[in-house]
This record gives structure tokens, C-alpha cells and sequence, in this order.
């Protein structure tokens, strides 16, 4: 492949995307603030660079996947980073974070030259291990264009386009994520009460997913908690999104009454 890619952020998610990456045959150099999860990649082909600039060819792609807001403006205001960038560059940005944070990030590249480019990702670890990554973006069109083949090979099954405004993409992510934890939420109240009722909740959830809730989400989060693998109480992600997808909902002023709530039961470790 000709782009030399920069990828920053080694997490349970970053780090099979950015393996897909290598396999696909992209010479790719990583950052990450603890180096030894670079490890594996190295040992595939990555370089690996000392702080984020190093990351970044001058006008070339470089990516970025960390956990929030405050961790994404660190990154892009760390020394060099925009310089590095520089003119006919494009930072693809795939964190969950808020849409005043895209739009903000979106007017400092501008000012350097340099093109941001959302495209936040829906999928587990898992998911980005099978290369089935379903992916928003929203940007320039031709930086959009320019990147669809990188997101392909990070395991895009498919890209879904929402314009040119910063903002757009990362928005439609976190209504994504209020309606994945709003149904787990729900699936681990129903079959709580079904086991506390006396009914198998394995069984109770292989009727009702392949039945009148046949949607993925249902199906595999249904089963991971019908066989207590695993609960949102476990993650911290829940509660961040959330909080982002409350304030996104007050900052255009509408009402979210069932984030609020979502937002209370996560905060109270699912007590309420």
C-alpha cells in the first residue's frame, strides 16, 4: 500500500484494527502513552514512535482511537502534532466523543492546512478481530474518499456517510450507544426477573431473540447476560457515553429523559 499510516491508541479495540491494518499490507507507525502495547505490532512490522507527532507523516493519514474528549485534545495539541499533520494531511479521529469536541478539532486542522475526519466505530474487539466494523464518518468529501480504503482494511463492513459537518458521525455514535446500553440494561432487568421467577434465562432469551427481538445487539448481549458473562456494570464505557449522549441532548436543548435515568442507574452501580 502506498499511504504509510500513523495509528495512536493500542487499546482492546485499537490494537486489532490496527493489526488489520499490517495484514492488509500498510506500513503503519503506532504510539501509545504505555509503549509496551505496542509490542505485538512491532514484532508484525510497525514502527514505533517515542511521542504522537512521531507518528505522523507530513500530509499523510494518521489515526487516532483513545478512550475521550480530554485524551483526543491532548493528542492533537501535543507538540508538533498539527505541524506534522501539516497541509494536505488528514487526522481520522475514531474516539466516542462529544460533537462540540469534533467540531472544535475540525477548526484547529483547518487553520493548519491539515483535514479531520470522523469516523467513530461501532463493534467490540471481536468484532474488529473478524473485520466486522460498521463505521459513520462525516468530513471533507474527498478526505472521506481518500480514507474509505484505510477503514475498509481496518475491518469496515460497512461505512454509512452523514455529510461534511464535524460532529455529525460522532452524534450518531452516541445514539448508537445510548440504544445498545438502554437494551442491555433492559435485557439484564428482564432476565434477572426471570431467573428470580424461575425461568430459565438461557432459554428465556434463545425464544425471545430468535423471535420478536432478532436484532444482533439483543442476541449477543442477551446471551452474554443470560450466561452472566458479562454486565454493563462492568465497563466504564456505559457511563461515559451516556453522559456525552445527555449533553449532546442539552446543548441543542432536548429533552432526554431516559438518559438522565440510564445516566442515574449507571452512576448508582445499576441499583436503582
Amino acid at each position: 500500500m502506498s499511504e504509510n499510516i500513523g495509528f495512536i491508541g493500542l487499546g482492546l479495540l485499537g490494537l486489532p484494527i490496527a493489526a488489520n491494518l499490517l495484514q492488509a499490507g500498510y506500513a503503519l507507525t503506532v504510539y501509545n502513552r504505555t509503549p509496551d502495547k505496542a509490542e505485538p505490532l512491532v514484532a508484525q512490522g510497525a514502527l514505533q514512535a517515542v511521542r504522537p507527532a512521531d507518528a505522523v507523516t507530513t500530509g499523510g493519514i494518521v489515526v487516532t482511537l483513545v478512550w475521550d474528549d480530554e485524551a483526543l485534545e491532548a493528542i492533537v495539541n501535543s507538540e508538533e502534532f498539527l505541524e506534522r499533520v501539516g497541509l494536505g494531511g488528514v487526522h481520522v479521529s475514531m474516539s466516542t466523543v462529544s460533537p462540540d469536541t469534533g467540531r472544535k478539532l475540525a477548526d484547529l486542522h483547518a487553520r493548519y492546512g491539515s483535514v479531520y475526519v470522523e469516523a467513530p466505530v461501532f463493534g467490540r474487539p471481536e468484532a474488529a478481530a473478524a473485520r466486522q466494523l460498521w463505521i459513520p464518518i462525516a468530513g471533507p468529501q474527498e478526505a472521506k474518499e481518500r480514507v474509505r480504503p484505510v477503514l475498509e482494511a481496518m475491518g469496515a463492513k460497512g461505512i454509512y456517510d452523514f455529510g461534511e459537518e464535524a460532529g455529525s458521525a460522532v452524534l450518531v455514535k452516541l445514539m448508537g450507544n445510548f440504544l445498545i446500553v438502554s437494551a442491555a440494561r433492559s435485557l439484564e432487568e428482564a432476565l434477572g426477573m426471570a431467573e428470580r421467577g424461575g425461568v430459565d434465562p438461557v432459554a428465556a432469551v434463545n425464544m425471545l431473540t430468535s423471535t420478536l427481538f432478532t436484532a444482533p445487539i439483543y442476541q449477543s448481549y442477551g446471551k452474554m447476560i443470560a450466561e452472566k458473562s458479562t454486565s454493563i456494570s462492568q465497563s466504564k464505557i456505559p457511563q461515559k457515553d451516556i453522559g456525552l449522549f445527555l449533553s449532546a441532548a442539552q446543548s441543542v436543548q432536548f429533552p432526554a429523559p431516559l438518559a438522565g435515568l440510564l445516566l442515574d442507574m449507571l452512576e448508582d452501580g445499576g441499583r436503582s
